[in-house]
């Protein structure tokens, strides 16, 4: 909680915000102005949402009689005993988020000397968390609690929380424990910008369940018109599925890490497969044949003349029978631009329904290229990301375990 903002608020000239730069050169001047601010909190909290808002291109908190979207939102806490308390939200939109704001003395000095955030730092980070939970469970019964608790150090970093349910759980940190510290530097980055601009504008979006769920639904609608497509072009269904599959698994492995980034001027990070389907989407020819070269390294592991790299041994039966009709199949440019649409997806964030086997598969891949047994742990850091699918990780390893295709040895998994 804060007392209102002091004269010594730091608020640039119109001329300085958003409304007159493009996003980036807007976020660059953010950060300038802010990097390094020693004024207190007091001075300096809101002028900071209010300048925030106007990079992210919405509307700052505003006094309203509903009181629901404001600075000092004004709460009592009930206490076991009968009594009562009073306290204030340093920022609250309903429905949206309960926002604390600090400014602390050990993030003036870890921003100034460019170390890692200290101890300190971290746990008083979680007092001003403990503090903003707080706050939304004193909230009006009528109001509901918000999805998300924000907990800024000013000038230095924004911290997401989130609780989808609104049912009293947890707050848990947003998007993962190792991303939900949001750096001022960060705010460069149209995808950070974004994912707080979601704060205001439809925090539920947010919910990894609903980005799984529509997700899923682009990507099946995307194969569903590939394969008929295909079919319609005369190919068997049989080898449609067969094609799709193996490309489906080549999109999952660049997303999971078990393929090789392209390390090219211009391709830097690209998936290998994507990078094929980009090279040769004006020669569908040529890209048969490059396929069935890039399917047949992924086969037999070591180097893939298909993409100048090495690539690990995707053994079983998924990638054999490159010299077989069908193995890759001749696409139209649409087609292709198809495949490519269907490769944008974060395969991280699709519904494990999708895959049918693919997952098992990954996996399997994953245990026979290890030399010695992976506990789950393990397994669980071979993939990057976290995907709705990775809590199905145990029950597809018992799956495999049934197909004689993994087995445990003292509580690890061997392939």
């Amino acid at each position: 909680m804060m007392a209102p903002m002091a004269a010594t608020d730091p608020t640039p000239p119109a001329s300085a915000t958003g409304d007159t730069l493009g996003p980036a050169a807007s976020a660059a001047a953010f950060i300038t102005r802010w990097r390094g601010v020693t004024a207190s909190e007091l001075s300096t909290a809101q002028s900071f949402v209010i300048q925030l808002c106007d990079l992210l291109g919405v509307e700052p908190p505003h006094p309203t009689p509903e009181q629901s979207y404001m600075f000092e939102r004004p709460i009592t806490f009930q206490h076991g005993d009968g009594s009562t308390s009073a306290g204030r939200v340093d920022c609250y939109r309903r429905g949206h988020f309960v926002w604390e704001s600090k400014k602390l003395k050990a993030g003036i000095q870890s921003q100034a000397s460019g170390a890692a955030p200290t101890r300190a730092f971290d746990d008083a980070l979680l007092r001003a968390r403990a503090q903003a939970e707080n706050y939304a469970r004193a909230l009006p019964a009528t109001e509901g609690r918000p999805p998300f608790v924000v907990v800024v150090d000013v000038g230095h970093v924004i911290e997401l929380y989130a609780e989808f349910t609104r049912s009293g759980a947890t707050y848990t940190p947003f998007p993962d424990p190792r991303s939900h510290r949001i750096r001022l530097e960060q705010l460069a980055d149209p995808a950070i910008r974004a994912r707080l601009k979601a704060l205001w504008t439809d925090p539920l979006s947010l919910d990894p369940s609903r980005v799984s769920a529509r997700v899923t639904r682009i990507v099946a609608a995307e194969l569903a018109d590939l394969a008929r497509s295909l079919e319609a072009a005369g190919h068997a269904p049989q080898a449609v599925a067969a094609f799709l599959t193996r490309c489906l698994f080549s999109m999952l492995a660049e997303d999971v890490g078990l393929l090789p980034q392209v390390n090219q001027p211009g391709a830097d990070g690209m998936g290998s497969f994507v990078h094929l389907l980009k090279t040769y989407r004006e020669q569908p020819a040529t890209l048969a044949q490059m396929l069935k070269v890039f399917w047949a390294g992924m086969d037999a592991g070591g180097f893939n003349a298909a993409i100048a790299a090495d690539v690990l041994r995707f053994n079983g039966k998924l990638f054999k029978g490159a010299a077989s009709d069908g193995y890759a199949l001749a696409l139209t440019t649409s087609q292709i631009d198809g495949l490519l649409r269907a490769a944008r997806a974060n395969w991280q964030e699709v519904e494990p329904a999708i895959f049918g086997t693919l997952l098992e598969r990954a996996v399997a891949q994953l245990l026979t290229a290890s030399p010695a047994p992976l506990p789950l742990s393990a397994i669980e850091a071979g993939f990057k990301g976290k995907g709705p699918w990775k809590k199905g990780l145990p029950r597809i390893l018992e799956t495999l375990e049934a197909l004689g295709r993994a087995r445990q040895e003292g509580g690890s998994w061997r392939g």
